[in-house]
């Protein structure tokens, strides 16, 4: 029970953070690549690299998991708006710029999660 809870209230936070992270990103830059979408990809993965050393290393309590991986960054980071951001450039003809959101989010992320991870197991394991 305590483990569902922990996972709402990061969830809770991530969510709106999200949204907040996009809007600004639209505002920032209105053309049509999805720069929101990908900033909270790459900057979650990022969390999420860090937060997957402490656990290892053991400097980052259990509790943190539920917490802060599964509902901060699982709230705040977002499969379903990459996926639809995408098709919908793919829908408009923007093929490359899908090809491109498609790779950014995988490379970037990916990349970002290494660094996260290399970066805790450095200073803080």
């Amino acid at each position: 029970m305590l483990t569902s809870l922990l996972v709402a209230v990061g969830a809770g936070v991530g969510a709106p953070l999200r949204y907040l992270v996009d809007r600004a990103a639209r505002r920032w830059y209105p053309g049509p690549f999805p720069l929101g979408t990908l900033l909270v990809n790459v900057s979650g993965s990022l969390v999420f690299g860090l937060l997957a050393a402490g656990l290892v290393a053991g400097w980052a309590p259990t509790w943190s998991e539920p917490l802060l991986g599964a509902g901060l960054c699982g709230a705040f980071t977002t499969y379903s708006t990459f996926a639809h951001d995408t098709l919908a450039l793919f829908d408009d003809r923007r093929r490359w710029l899908a090809l491109a959101n498609v790779g950014a989010n995988l490379a970037l992320g990916l990349a970002a999660a290494a660094l996260g991870w290399g970066l805790g197991s450095l200073f803080l394991g």
